[in-house]
């Protein structure tokens, strides 16, 4: 095994004509970036999981398009072409709208009639990824003043650099309080079935010196009863326009847990989360997949009587949710102040 410690987390890595991401399957045992040159090879990294994160999936389709257009330009039909990658793209994953929102950023930049649409491309799909690092840490203190003197906290899958351009939406509120002295220690949720609280966020957490404990995920409610934590913080990978949130399998049980415990509960994301276009959590499409991710070899045969469901996202109700932070500002109780002032341009 590589030692971590000599790689800094960053999910994502421009070269200037390719992208290199990080396989988050293989962590923490490996550390590999995988190198690519075009629209469909991003588009299958998204896709396996090999990128994950709302704002990361985002940020590496944008990169995608930049490829495409590379690969096509200047041919007489390039942006024609653009497009038919841009819709590979747009479906490799259902739930995470800062997908759509770069590829629509992307694709309204397309369409300009810039006189270097190669460079004006590129430093769109940079400035996204920018934009995205400086809104996490302005999140990340923003957080830290909500949650103030808060001496531990719970997290569930990862929404730290592994997800991001870098510091985090959750994990960045969970660094810059351990960097005022007062938080102490973090639980991390292992987060079946892909264990990104086993394999990632504890791994993260650890490279910049922060405690981590990991838990199984039906541990959570022991703990909540046992006072140890203050709050949970968790990222978003849709927020619909009454305050409902879509993410990670299981969020929406600790919301509930978190009720009945007294534990409040912090959503942090990026702007480009919202998606003012659905009234509420019930139109969120989730994504489903495959049961073999969870059947054991045995069950996979054509009759066997044993199924499996797995969907990977849940929604988490507004009223559930004490604070939502975002880059712009906070609402706290959304569910009952509604989430209209953080209204996305």
């Amino acid at each position: 095994m590589s030692n971590p410690k000599q790689l800094s987390v960053q999910a994502l890595q421009w070269s200037g004509h390719s992208l290199k991401v990080l396989d988050q399957r293989l962590l923490p045992e490996t550390i590999r970036y995988d190198e690519y040159l075009d629209a469909a090879g991003v588009t299958e990294a998204i896709a396996s999981m090999r990128v994950r994160g709302a704002p990361a999936i985002g940020i590496a389709a944008a990169y995608g398009v930049v490829l495409s257009a590379m690969r096509h330009y200047p041919s007489a039909d390039w942006q024609a072409a653009v497009e038919r990658d841009i819709a590979q793209l747009a479906a490799s994953r259902p739930t995470a709208v800062n997908l759509f929102w770069a590829l629509d950023k992307m694709r309204a930049q397309l369409a300009t009639t810039d006189a270097d649409p190669l460079a004006a491309l590129t430093e769109l799909a940079k400035q996204i990824h920018a934009d995205d690092m400086a809104a996490n840490h302005a999140m990340g203190e923003r957080g830290a003043d909500i949650i103030g003197a808060a001496k531990a906290v719970l997290t569930h899958c990862n929404a730290g650099a592994l997800a991001t351009g870098g510091y985090g939406t959750a994990l960045g509120v969970i660094r810059s309080a351990h960097k005022r002295g007062h938080l102490q220690h973090v639980y991390a949720d292992e987060t079946r079935p892909w264990l990104q609280g086993a394999r990632l966020t504890v791994w993260e957490l650890a490279q910049d010196g922060i405690p981590a404990t990991l838990i199984a995920d039906s541990a959570a409610a022991w703990l909540m009863k046992s006072g140890k934590i203050d709050w949970i913080i968790v990222g978003a990978d849709r927020i619909a326009a009454n305050g409902d949130v879509a993410n990670k399998i299981g969020t929406y049980s600790l919301a509930v847990l978190a009720r009945q415990h007294g534990v409040k509960v912090m959503v942090a994301a990026p702007s480009s989360t919202f998606d003012f276009t659905l009234a509420s959590g019930d139109s969120i499409e989730i994504e489903e997949r495959n049961p073999q991710e969870l059947l054991a070899d045995c069950y996979l045969r054509d009759d066997s009587l044993v199924t499996a469901w797995n969907p990977v996202f849940d929604v988490t109700p507004a009223e559930l949710i004490s604070a939502i932070v975002t880059e712009r500002g906070v609402v706290i109780d959304p569910g009952k102040n509604g989430v209209g002032s953080l209204r996305a341009c």
